[in-house]
């Protein structure tokens, strides 16, 4: 750090009109465009490493303007507002960009492809596919830089049937997307169902006294959810979840009065995602019950009181601080578990004994509940669990999708300081003793004002959660449009555009996500004159399977305070605007709440264009979003 301040932030004399810069500024802003990253380094700092600046020039003709000479002698010219130093990781290009802001010109190319791509859908279209079918994404960041999505096997047309499972595709910067590698389609596994899976079912009918399935019979087999992520330099695993429609009673794909045979939890590695090349470590755990060796009974396909108590679906892998390997799993029925792994296998750490008598306790063999809607219901709309560890406030968090995968989805989030809970909600609900609603929301059905008719985003849950090694956070999840999107004829509803968002964090602790996709619009400063004009706002409290539309929010500058400004429309009331942490701190109706402010890409826009966006909480179940639109 301290060669890389040196190289950047060292000014060199010039011998055109040059100005003194007699001491060290407040602060200087290192932008990092590679990284997606500004670090602010206060006076005190560059004091301990030694830094000075020496003489700068003021441009001819162009007052407002300094031209820096930078140590590797590039020319750097920049404009004098809003702050008083700034080095560059990559000068020319953030230099262009940050002028382009201050001069209104948003000249910065952005994403230009359609949410719509039904007409670039197949198989063969892959290449431009960009972030088109996606669903049920998860990410990781390799040693190669590259970020690398996976997701199930599912695309609008099923454009990927008969190619192989769990298609591949990474990027640089999380705008632009290709397929990772030509190896076997940038498909993770064959499209033959893997030999251990049959063995893995037969193993477990037969300790039941049940008889064998045939592979010809074996049915309704489904890819689903996995999850991805670098162990280190040298080996990445993916957990993938495996679902089986035979029935157990017969093994007979036709409904005999019994449950469906368990889902299964596999396991892939490879040393080097950019080669394609993973390879099958066969299974890890399956779905597990209760409720005894033979009581898989179902009195009908309308019976939703489900036989096993862990679903073993949508799997999520995390290193603990600690170096502890685990696996967070599960799907409506009791909820979410959570299973020590051994580090070197990837499988459990201990036996797991016969999937059907596996306790009733808050800990059982196949692992421990950390997360419940209801403690009495089998079928209870949570699933897609993504665990991740927060270094700057301490706490595990625990991301769920709630309700419906098509229009009801919605993402909640609760935090522990332990991996294995208990798990607590902004609320004070304690989900892993007591059960109860995770809040606060974080996604929810919506819809900004936009030039198409019935336009909107539902479906935007079971998401991945990274952050890119520098402390920005990131969130991607599917998102689908409505049912009466355009012609509702053709099922828009199987649009899947992944979709991914930054997060923000609360002074204290919560993560909120952006009402905008990602984009990498520059983090220039933002100003009060830059807030003020005219908002969309929309409420995210929790209405289930409804549509959470926009209304308009006026704020004005005070004549009073420099950092104040005055709120009217769908919220009246004042403001005071934090400039160095981009918070909002509103008071309406007596109550003040803080709203976090960031640049990002008015995707709805004709025109797509850098716009203002604000995301917080109201009260611990009341979540805005808004977007400045003029």
């Amino acid at each position: 750090m301290k060669q890389t301040i040196h190289t950047l932030v060292l000014l060199l004399m010039s011998s055109v009109a040059r100005a003194q810069v007699q001491q060290l500024p407040e602060k200087v802003y290192v932008h990092q465009e590679s990284q997606h990253k500004t670090t602010i380094h206060p006076r005190a700092y560059l004091q301990q490493m030694g830094i000075v600046h020496r003489d700068v020039t003021v441009l001819k003709g162009r007052s407002d303007s300094l031209r820096f000479v930078l140590a590797d002698g590039q020319n750097v010219d920049y404009l004098l507002r809003e702050t008083d130093s700034i080095t560059f990781y990559a000068p020319d290009a953030l230099m262009r960009a940050h002028l382009a802001y201050h001069d209104k010109n948003y000249s910065k190319s952005y994403p230009t492809y359609a949410d719509d791509y039904r007409n670039n859908a197949g198989w063969n279209n892959r290449t431009t596919w960009q972030l088109a079918n996606v669903h049920d994404p998860t990410v990781m960041k390799a040693a190669d830089g590259y970020y690398y999505m996976s997701q199930t096997d599912a695309g609008f047309g099923n454009p990927q049937s008969g190619k192989g499972h769990f298609y591949v595709r990474r990027s640089k910067d999380l705008i632009k997307w290709e397929p990772a590698s030509s190896y076997n389609n940038s498909m993770v596994l064959p499209e033959k169902t893997p030999a251990w899976l049959l063995d893995s079912i037969n193993a477990v009918r037969a300790r039941r006294g049940l008889a064998a399935i045939a592979a010809a019979d074996l049915d309704g087999i489904g890819y689903w959810a996995p999850c991805t992520r670098k162990v280190n330099d040298h080996l990445y695993r993916m957990y993938y979840s495996i679902v089986v429609g035979n029935c157990i009673k017969t093994g007979s794909a036709t409904f005999d009065g019994s449950w469906n045979e368990s889902s299964w939890i596999g396991l892939a590695e490879t040393t080097d995602p950019a080669s394609g090349k993973w390879v099958d470590k066969g299974g890890v755990l399956c779905s597990a019950s209760d409720k005894g060796k033979s009581a898989y009974a179902r009195s009908s396909e309308s019976d939703y009181n489900a036989y096993c108590r862990f679903n073993a679906i949508d799997p999520s892998f995390i290193i603990t601080p600690a170096g502890e390997h685990w696996l967070i799993y599960g799907s409506w029925h009791s909820g979410i578990a959570a299973i020590q792994l051994d580090p070197e296998t990837g499988k459990t750490l201990q036996p797991l004994g016969d999937p059907w008598n596996i306790g009733t306790g808050q800990t059982t063999t196949y692992g421990k509940l950390i997360a419940t809607r209801n403690k009495s219901s089998r079928w209870q709309g949570s699933e897609g669990a993504e665990v991740i560890y927060n270094p700057e406030t301490g706490y595990y968090y625990l991301f769920l999708a709630y309700d419906g995968l098509d229009v009801p989805y919605n993402t909640r989030v609760v935090r522990s300081k332990n991996i294995d809970g208990p798990y607590q909600g902004k609320n004070g609900a304690n989900v892993t003793t007591a059960g109860g609603d995770a809040y606060p929301v974080l996604t929810h059905p919506y819809q900004f004002s936009s030039k198409v008719a019935n336009d909107g985003w539902v479906g935007i849950s079971h998401c991945a959660v990274w952050d890119d090694g520098q402390g920005n956070w990131f969130f991607c999840s599917q998102g689908r449009k409505p049912n009466d999107y355009k012609d509702g004829s053709w099922a828009p509803n199987a649009i899947m555009m992944g979709h991914v968002r930054r997060i923000y964090w609360t002074s204290d602790g919560w993560p909120v996500v952006s009402p905008e996709r990602y984009a990498g619009v520059e983090d220039a400063l933002i100003s009060v004159d830059d807030l003020e004009g005219t908002w969309e706002l929309i409420d995210l409290t929790y209405d289930y399977g409804k549509m959470k539309t926009s209304s308009a929010l006026t704020i004005k500058k005070s004549t009073i305070s420099e950092n104040r400004v005055s709120l009217s429309g769908a919220l009246s009331g004042s403001a005071v605007f934090d400039a160095e942490k981009n918070i909002l701190k509103v008071t309406v109706s007596g109550t003040t709440f803080s709203l976090n402010v960031a640049r990002e890409l008015d995707w709805e826009a004709s025109a797509r264009k850098s716009t203002i966006v604000m995301a917080g909480y109201r009260t611990n179940t009341q979540t805005y979003w808004a977007k400045k639109t003029q």
